[in-house]
Order: C-alpha cells, then sequence, then structure tokens
C-alpha cells in the first residue's frame, strides 16, 4: 500500500493505493496519523478511490485514526469509496460514524462549515 500527502485549503488528503491490511497497510496509516496529529493538522481526508481491499485491522485502524484525529481536537471524513469498501463500511454500519462523499471539492468545502 502507498500513502501520498497533499493539501488543499488546509485540509490534508490522504491519497492510498493498495490494500489497507494487517501489515500491508494498517502501520503506514497509523504513522502517517500519528504524524498528523503531532503537527497539529486537524483537518484530514482520507481518499480510498484506489483502495480495493481493507480487512478487520484496515478498518480497525481507520476507526483508531477517527478517534485519535476527534480526541486532539481535529476531524476525518472519507472520500471515494469503492463499491466492495462502501459495502463493508454498510455492513459494519461504520457507514453511519464517518462522513463519506465522492466529490472532492465538496469533501474539502465541508471541513469550513
Amino acid at each position: 500500500m502507498k500513502i501520498k500527502r497533499r493539501e488543499r485549503d488546509d485540509v490534508i488528503i490522504l491519497d492510498f493505493s493498495g490494500e489497507i491490511t494487517i501489515g500491508k497497510g494498517d502501520v503506514e496509516l497509523r504513522k502517517e496519523i500519528s504524524d498528523l496529529v503531532f503537527s497539529e493538522k486537524k483537518k484530514i481526508l482520507l481518499n480510498l478511490r484506489k483502495v480495493d481491499f481493507i480487512d478487520s485491522s484496515g478498518i480497525g485502524e481507520i476507526v483508531r485514526s477517527f478517534t485519535t484525529i476527534q480526541k486532539n481536537g481535529g476531524v476525518l471524513k472519507l472520500l471515494h469509496l469503492e463499491a466492495k469498501v462502501r459495502d463493508l463500511f454498510t455492513i459494519t454500519r461504520l457507514i453511519t460514524v464517518f462522513e463519506t462523499f465522492e466529490n472532492e471539492k465538496d469533501a474539502v468545502d465541508s471541513f469550513k462549515d
């Protein structure tokens, strides 16, 4: 798995590609979120467009990231959930926890509210 970090209107966007699985993405995600929290970045958007698979460890790490960011006064939102990933979030009912978007501009603009 790869993570590319970019910024748009003071929102940090993490572009993921590959799989978020145990030992293959969960550790990278944890490190990236830790770096952002340490840097006091408060607005984070996970772009999952190129993620084709997430296992339970990956889901757990996304949830952990959400709570870590929230505890530090930040907000984490999700962008571009592909069909399999959206189904997983729906089955686990996490779709009701996360704010999700299909359009990057709308997602970035949502942080301004």
